[in-house]
């Protein structure tokens, strides 16, 4: 084997959904993987489906004897060139050796859980430069974006959700968290009579975020779709993507809507207001007004001209600079450096 990807959170998250989309594209570009894994029944299906063997370990806290000893096994017996980490937990336990050692990186992470990394990746700029603002030596950096990919289900048939067919549709994804400011979405809500937000994603707010819904009265134009594995429909079904983050190191899903076509009114915290070009293709409000965020949505959901616009403008960024194929030849470069050339 020549590349191990280490993946030990048991969440599901955009961190961990790239996971999967990257190990995959790579797979079918030809890089030889695998992958040790937390245990995960979507994950570990996925891998399979990608032909990318994996070992399952716990990734556990303090007291975990189990993983560290099962991936230097792994590690010793694969003889990988490259490992590549996911995040801390990952790299809790990642093995010591002659092989080279990658942290992948979607967050302004404590780097103690990184000291043994030859290179760290960044999936934003400011992250890598915040990476050498912290003493990490620039040129043991990469920026390398995420990607997106349109996927090909047709649009969810809106009757499934019950939601009329000519309602408008507002789409927001992500963790049910206070980061995600969800609860800014649902007093936007209160200024869009008409609108119906559908809400994929699960955390440790949903009921909290439930009993908001009920007391501004939006609770029965509110659906709380859980995890969701058909994000493709639910992007070509909806009107709008409404990503009202306080806390966002990027904004995949600000990548993805792009690639679906769907138009997008985010919240500028870092990283969508590092990717959003106002106006040309997308809009973006202040953290934390609902208000504006409102008027944003409101703004889209009265102009098709507008949607078309800014959709198309979203899926040229895709095609210029987030395409898998972009990336994984991002990915491969990098690779070569350290003599894998699978």
């Amino acid at each position: 084997m020549s590349v191990l990807q280490l993946m030990g959170a048991a969440g599901d998250g955009g961190a961990e959904t790239y996971f999967v989309d990257l190990v995959s594209a790579l797979a079918r570009a030809g890089v030889t993987q695998a992958c040790a894994l937390r245990p995960h029944a979507a994950r570990q299906a996925a891998m399979e489906a990608a032909g990318v063997p994996v070992t399952l370990a716990p990734f556990g806290g303090p007291l975990d004897l189990v993983t560290g000893p099962r991936l230097a096994a792994l590690a010793r017996r694969m003889q990988p060139k490259i490992i590549v980490q996911w995040m801390n937990r990952a790299g809790r336990f990642a093995p010591k050796g002659h092989w080279a050692r990658i942290g992948r990186l979607g967050g302004y992470y404590d780097l103690k859980y990184y000291r043994g990394c030859d290179l760290l990746v960044g999936n934003t700029q400011d992250i890598v430069d915040w990476l050498v603002a912290q003493g990490w030596p620039a040129e043991k950096t990469a920026y390398i974006p995420n990607f997106a990919a349109e996927g090909d289900a047709p649009p969810l048939d809106r009757a499934s959700l019950d939601t009329p067919a000519e309602a408008p549709v507002i789409l927001s994804m992500g963790r049910l968290h206070e980061a995600k400011a969800h609860d800014v979405t649902l007093q936007a809500l209160t200024r869009l009579p008409d609108a119906v937000l559908w809400l994929a994603g699960t955390g440790p707010l949903e009921a909290e975020l439930k009993a908001r819904a009920a007391a501004l009265g939006v609770a029965g134009r509110v659906r709380f779709l859980g995890w969701r594995t058909d994000a493709a429909a639910l992007y070509h079904a909806a009107d709008v993507c409404a990503f009202p983050s306080r806390y966002e190191p990027l904004g995949n899903v600000v990548i993805q809507a792009w690639a679906h076509g769907l138009p997008v009114a985010a919240a500028a915290s870092k990283g969508p207001a590092a990717l959003i070009r106002p106006g040309e293709d997308g809009l973006l409000s202040p953290v934390d007004d609902a208000d504006a965020l409102a008027a944003d949505l409101a703004a889209l959901l009265a102009d098709k001209a507008l949607r078309a616009r800014l959709a198309a403008a979203g899926r040229a960024r895709v095609a210029a600079d987030f395409s898998e194929a972009a990336v994984v030849a991002q990915w491969r470069a990098l690779f070569a450096r350290f003599g894998e050339t699978a």
